[in-house]
């Protein structure tokens, strides 16, 4: 769908925000790309900036390890991606929250705004970050995937809100790829993307007119456009 396609602006009283983690809460993207320059080094293939990451980073993430240059008929792909895992996992504990988070989520708790969390993380590890992050207590519910290997998450999306108590024009989804958009349009709802997470703004834009720079400016933009 073309930026042009796109409907207005998100113009909803909306009951219900249903978050991302990775990239939109949580300030993983610097580890990610040290976690895969070890492995893209080990092979000797050339290391990825920043910006080179978040041009390529994709959803399912096979397509992210070889634009990255990796060659699955050489080795499968399992094996980088459980590398990548043991990695992520040891650094995790060093990553912090984005700025303004946890004012962010008490400020739409007080509303009394049910709050709910979808992502490709594992789910048990999903739940411990969360914990050790002291913000696991600000949602309703949690939802991760059943395996490590971060396929679509559109399935244990509509599995989620087939039990919310609310319609699909009431939910917001909130995310920083353009996936999290792909989810959206998937479980019928609408999205708001924040463009400091995996995936750069200029890709996000070229999709979508609904895009922050960041949580700081995320509270604004959504009472500006009557959202809450």
């Amino acid at each position: 769908m073309s930026r042009s396609d796109q409907p207005p602006a998100i113009q909803y009283n909306k009951k219900a925000i249903i978050w991302d983690w990775n990239g939109t809460l949580l300030d993983d993207v610097d580890v990610c790309v040290q976690c895969i320059n070890v492995l893209l080094s080990e092979r000797n293939l050339p290391m990825l900036t920043k910006a080179d990451y978040r041009s390529i980073f994709t959803f399912p993430v096979i397509n992210y390890y070889r634009a990255a240059g990796f060659n699955f008929d050489n080795e499968d792909f399992e094996v980088p991606a459980m590398e990548f895992i043991h990695l992520y996992h040891k650094a995790l504990p060093g990553t912090n929250l984005f700025p303004n988070v946890e004012q962010v989520l008490l400020h739409y708790q007080k509303l009394g705004k049910a709050q709910y969390i979808l992502s490709a993380m594992e789910h048990n590890s999903l739940v411990s970050s969360l914990k050790d992050k002291k913000i696991f207590d600000y949602f309703d519910e949690v939802t991760g995937i059943s395996d490590i290997y971060a396929h679509s998450k559109t399935e244990v999306g509509k599995k989620l809100i087939e039990n919310l108590p609310f319609n699909k024009a009431e939910m917001i989804l909130i995310g920083d790829s353009l996936h999290d958009l792909e989810v959206a349009r998937d479980l019928g709802i609408e999205c708001l993307l924040v463009a400091n997470g995996h995936q750069s703004k200029e890709r996000l834009t070229a999709q979508t007119q609904n895009v922050v720079d960041n949580i700081a400016g995320l509270m604004e933009w959504l009472q500006q456009n009557s959202v809450f």
